[in-house]
């Protein structure tokens, strides 16, 4: 087996990049990363298999994983899930060559903080990767347990409590919480929103923030979130 390809960093990059692990079987779109993402930068290592993938992500200290879901040895999804199973929060983008709800749902139920369908514009790709690096150094410092009321939210281990039971939510319903409970009290806007949980390259409907508001309401109290109309959402203290 070949060991994993490594690229160094350009000339001129800081003295501590980023580390970047690309997990993909298709070599050329790989390596074609690979020397685009080094030339922004970044230290990047490369596998072409889902094996070898979990054992470097586990092992190595890296800053951001791009993760393939269609992969030899063991997929994608489940990768992610190992991941998170044993605690690593590595921010993970996902490729795909599919396309649907059903199968983004999948990938960010396992732990995924974003997803990319192939085909994909290169430009896309590094805005998605700075924007999720940017919201992992935000988060750096920050208390990992937020108490408001009787809910308890925990960014490290990403559980969520309510009255003392715990609440399963998507990754994306924490994030959308997480935002809120961060700045309990403050009117935090669908635009902010979408910055930090889909960043600024999202091209969807905005209104999608409307629906995992909507849904957080029903998992854990209609009155939690309140709407501030023309403004965007505030969490309310528990009654």
């Amino acid at each position: 087996m070949r060991p994993p390809v490594t690229h160094h960093p350009a000339a001129g990059a800081p003295r501590r990049p980023f580390r970047l692990l690309i997990v993909e079987d298709e070599k050329r779109l790989a390596l074609s990363l690979a020397r685009g993402l080094t030339a922004e930068g970044y230290a990047v290592d490369v596998v072409h298999d889902g094996r070898q993938g979990l054992h470097r992500a586990t092992e190595g200290a890296y800053d951001l994983v791009i993760l393939d879901i269609m992969l030899p040895g063991l997929n994608g999804y489940r990768v992610c899930a190992a991941l998170r199973a044993a605690g690593n929060e590595v921010p993970i983008l996902m490729l795909t060559a599919k396309d649907g709800e059903y199968d983004e749902a999948e990938g960010l139920d396992t732990g995924a903080d974003d997803y990319l369908t192939k085909p994909f514009s290169y430009v896309v790709l590094v805005a998605r990767v700075k924007a999720l690096l940017r919201r992992r150094g935000r988060g750096a410092g920050a208390p990992p347990v937020h108490v408001h009321g009787d809910l308890r939210v925990d960014t490290a281990a990403r559980r969520v409590f309510l009255g003392g039971s715990e609440v399963t939510l998507t990754a994306k319903e924490f994030a959308v919480l997480e935002q809120l409970v961060v700045r309990a009290g403050e009117v935090v806007s669908k635009t902010e929103i979408l910055e930090h949980v889909w960043d600024f390259a999202y091209e969807g409907d905005p209104n999608i923030v409307e629906v995992y508001v909507s849904t957080l309401r029903r998992k854990l109290r209609a009155g939690l979130i309140r709407t501030v109309r023309g403004a965007g959402y505030r969490l309310e203290t528990a009654p």
